[in-house]
């Protein structure tokens, strides 16, 4: 499977964004997906997570009630809506899937896109 992810900016804190992770190759509807992100000088975090169906879902605290991840496996799309973003949630994005169907860990996720930048000014 192979990802492009695309969505990222420049906003300022307050406003919101929404990220979109085109997937190709047979397996995606099969696969749990998430989305991680990696500020400057920090580890890779993995901040929401959606299993292959849609019916389960994870959210780090720090964007819990904040950001909602969905997908459509039809299109084979994965979304990242982010709302209320802060000075923090400045980084790269990533979305990333694993061969499985839904994981809460990032290092058990086993193939990457290519980052989206968000930059949020306060």
């Amino acid at each position: 499977v192979q990802l492009q992810a695309s969505g990222g900016g420049l906003v300022h804190a307050g406003d919101s964004l929404r990220l979109s992770c085109a997937a190709s190759g047979r397996t995606f509807s099969s696969n749990g997906m998430g989305w991680l992100r990696q500020a400057t000088g920090k580890e890779r975090e993995l901040v929401a997570a959606i299993s292959w169906s849609g019916d389960r879902s994870y959210y780090a605290d720090s964007v819990k009630g904040r950001f909602t991840i969905s997908r459509d496996n039809a299109k084979k799309l994965v979304y990242l809506q982010m709302n209320n973003l802060q000075s923090d949630d400045t980084a790269d994005y990533y979305c990333a899937g694993v061969n499985g169907r839904y994981s809460e860990y990032g290092r058990e996720y086993d193939y990457w896109g290519l980052g989206t930048q968000v930059t949020v000014s306060s």
